[in-house]
This record gives structure tokens, sequence and C-alpha cells, in this order.
């Protein structure tokens, strides 16, 4: 009995309280999006009010449970979970059922279950076993791959349904891993290949992406020649390319060989790189292998992204072009972001009040109850209310930071910064949809938008990393 009056004497009671909060303010707008539209409770027809009740009670009593496990248990099940949950994600894409676009849920009867939001926890938990292990080295090749196919796997297979904005989620853990040791380095190419993604979609729209593979080529001649310190390397090389490019026109030119632009620029890349590999080779240039390398995986990249946006949804590939400015905003494809603005804008500062929202009431904003639920925060509380929802969140996320630096024990700690990493990505990214600086991508805010699936995944990496702070000081795990 004492260990049990240590346990709850030890709980974070600051994080319980702001979920509470979350979870009313939650549930009100959730009820004020759809009370006027649906009957409360009845056969086939409960309103997503009624149905986010009923998953917040299934919430409160997998914290129940979470609270009479061990913590240690955590550790011994994560790759089991792991597991589990790979499989439920390659069952999905069988037999799934299809909704917006992805073929992301899993329907038993009267519940659906969405297995890419638990998949971020199945992961979480994964990679924390894994780096906690007394003998892993960030440093090490070998660590470091299996690290990212941990976190790669589950990507793949959710980018796959294809789910854009979960798949993103994921990306969320290079956070985690900068704060465990991996290098800054990592993040600036990270950082760059997002640029790069953007930049394709944009140069392609234009039918230019010739235009981006001579820039690239021309990047890896300047990196070259500042490393190597020889700009005589960047004549040459520059020379060999103009040569060529030359020859392959006058060819094109007299019907010799039929090739686009943006082939000519792929075969002068091809050429010049087997040069610089053979020079490579011969005076024994790493830097020469590593600078190609990066090439010709940022030219593979360019036309995968191509790829894989071609096969996107048709309203995912439009979004996307709104916010890069491919297709003007007041098209018709932009009617929830442009509905979503408006009924923000329309709270002002104080908000219209509860259940007074006109664009709410009109019905005039898709998807409202679920990825655009803070339309209705801004609608009825106004820049007052959205200021307190996000100064909450602010706060939930600081007071998890400190949670995470106060673990004695390596797993906790990753799963502290698991937690942070995936909450403020939601936040950051499903905010800034709603108000048109991100397409949407269906990614829902945490502890507010309606859905059963990512309700309950986002309670149980709160309540598991609450359960670990309050016995860290009996466990190291």
């Amino acid at each position: 009995m004492k260990r049990q009056d240590n346990l709850i004497a030890n709980i974070d009671w600051t994080v319980v309280a702001i979920y509470l909060v979350l979870t009313v303010f939650g549930w009100l707008n959730v009820y004020a999006v759809t009370a006027s539209r649906e009957v409360f409770f009845g056969v086939g027809s409960a309103s997503p009010a009624f149905m986010q009740l009923v998953w917040i009670g299934i919430s409160l009593v997998v914290v129940f449970v979470i609270f009479l496990l061990d913590s240690r248990f955590f550790s011994f099940m994560a790759y089991p979970l792991y597991g589990f949950f790979m499989f439920l994600l390659m069952l999905v894409l069988l037999i799934g059922t299809a909704k917006h676009g992805a073929k992301s849920w899993i329907v038993m009867g009267p519940v659906s279950l969405q297995p890419s939001e638990f998949a971020k926890l199945a992961s979480m938990l994964a990679v924390a076993r894994f780096m906690s292990a007394y003998n892993y080295k960030m440093s090490r090749f070998r660590d470091l791959v299996i690290t990212f196919a941990l976190i790669g796997f589950p990507a793949l297979l959710v980018l796959a349904q294809p789910d854009f904005g979960s798949f993103l989620v994921f990306m969320a853990f290079l956070l985690v891993l900068y704060r465990e040791g991996l290098s800054g380095w990592v993040l600036i190419v990270v950082g760059g290949f997002a640029l790069l993604f953007l930049t394709t979609l944009i140069v392609q729209h234009h039918n230019m992406h010739y235009i981006l593979l001579i820039s690239l080529g021309t990047i890896a001649l300047i990196v070259y020649t500042i490393l190597a310190r020889k700009p005589i390397v960047l004549l040459i090389i520059s020379a060999i390319s103009g040569i060529l490019v030359v020859l392959i026109q006058f060819f094109v030119e007299y019907d010799i060989l039929k090739l686009e632009k943006d082939q000519i620029v792929w075969i002068t890349l091809l050429v010049v790189s087997l040069i610089a590999l053979i020079y490579g080779i011969k005076e024994k240039k790493r830097e020469i292998f590593m600078i190609v390398g990066f090439l010709a995986f940022a030219v593979i990249f360019t036309y995968s992204v191509v790829m894989v946006f071609k096969k996107l949804p048709d309203h995912h590939q439009d979004r996307i072009n709104i916010m890069l400015g491919l297709i003007p905003e007041d098209n018709d494809k932009g009617y929830n972001v442009e509905q979503s603005m408006i009924a923000i804008g329309s709270g002002q500062f104080i908000g219209k009040g509860f259940l007074q929202g006109t664009q709410t009431e009109g019905r005039f904003v898709p998807e409202q109850p679920t990825d655009f639920i803070f339309t209705s925060v801004g609608e009825q509380f106004g820049f007052l209310g959205s200021f307190g929802l996000v100064a909450l969140y602010t706060l939930l996320l600081v007071r998890l930071v400190i949670i995470a630096e106060r673990q004695r024990s390596r797993f906790s700690r990753i799963v502290g910064y698991g937690v942070v990493s995936v909450l403020l990505f939601h936040l950051a990214v499903n905010i800034s949809m709603t108000i048109g600086i991100f397409p949407t991508i269906g990614i829902p805010l945490p502890f507010l938008s309606y859905g059963g699936s990512s309700f309950l995944a986002f309670t149980m990496m709160l309540f598991i990393l609450i359960r670990l702070d309050a016995s860290r000081k009996t466990y190291l795990v």
C-alpha cells in the first residue's frame, strides 16, 4: 500500500489537469459543431459528440489500466507492440476501408480504428527500447541504420495508404534523435531535402525540371571546388559540360537523337559524374565519391517526389499546390481553407459566444469536427480563446520537456521527447493549415479533434510518460 501511495504522490498533476481541461474544452467544441446537425445518441445515428464522449470514457479506463501496470511493462512490451501494429498497418492495406482518399481504417461493426495513430506510439516505444540498450551508440553506423529503420518502416507503410499527413508525423522523431546525440548536420540535410521537395513541385508544375537538375549539378560542383580549393576544377568540368550539351543538342537538332531538355541535362550529369568518379579513384579523393553520391541521391529524389505526388489523391495535390501559390486561393479547390479562415476571423477579439457561430451553424466549414476543429475555437471564443488554447498547449509542452529531462533512464527520456515531438508537430501543423500557411493534410489537433483512434492514442502516449515519471525514483526504466 505504501508503494501505491508513493505512486499517486509522484504523479505530475499539472499535466493531468491540463489534459482534463483540453479534453473537456475539446468535447464542448465537438458538441458545438455537431449539435444542430444530428441527434445526440441513437442506433446508427449517434452524433460525433456522443461518440467522442464514449471514447473519452474508454480512454479513462485505459489510463486506469496503465497505472495498474508496472512501469517496466512498457519497455518489456515495446517490440511485441511494434510488431503487432506493423502487422495492422500491413493488414489495413489489404482489407482497410478508404476515407478521404486514404485506405487507413479497419472497420469492425460500429467501431473504426486507424492503426497509424497507434503506430506512432509503438514506434516511439520501440525506438526508446533500442536506443536505451547499454551498448547503443549513435555514432555507430549499424545502430543508426536500425534506428532509422524502426522509424522509416511504419512511415513507408503509412505513405502507401496513402496518408501523407501521418507519414510526416514520423519525421518528428528526428528531434528525439537530435536530443540523444544525432549530428546537427543530419537535420540540415533533412531540411535541405524538404526544401528540394518543395522546389521540385514548383519547377515540375512549370515543366522546368531540367533547371532543377542544372542547379543540383552546379551546387555539387561549387561544393567540391570549395572543399578541394582548386578553382581550375570548376573551369574544367564547366567546359566538359558545355561541350557535351552542345554535342547532344547538335544530334537533337538533326534528329539523330530525340531527347527532352531534362534528358539532355541528365545525360550530361551522368557523363560528368563518371569522369569525376574515375578521377576520384585515380587520385584517391574521398570527397568526390561523397559529393557524387549526394548528387545522385538528390536527382533520384526529385523524380521520386514527382512520382509520389502524382499518386496522391487529387484533393491533396490541390491543397499543396494552393499553399505553393500554384493554384489561386479563390479557386473552388481552396474552399476548405477559405471558409476556415473566414470562420476564425469572424470571431474577432472575444468571439461570438458558445453555440453562436454562424459559420458553424451554416455548415460552411468542411471536416470541422476533425481537421478544422480550431475554427470552432476561433469563431466562438475569438482571439482571446485561441490565444488561451495555444498558451495551454505551450504550457503542456514545456512541462513535458521538464518531465523528460528529469528522467533517470534513457528509455523514459526518449519516450518523453517522443511525446513532445509528436504533440508539437500535430499542434503546429493543424493550426497552420486552418489559417492557410500549411496544406490540409489530415492532422488532428491533440485532445480536441473528433476521432476515437487519435484521442485514445494521444491519451496513451501522455499517460505512459506520466506513469514512467511517477516511478522514476523506483526503477531505472
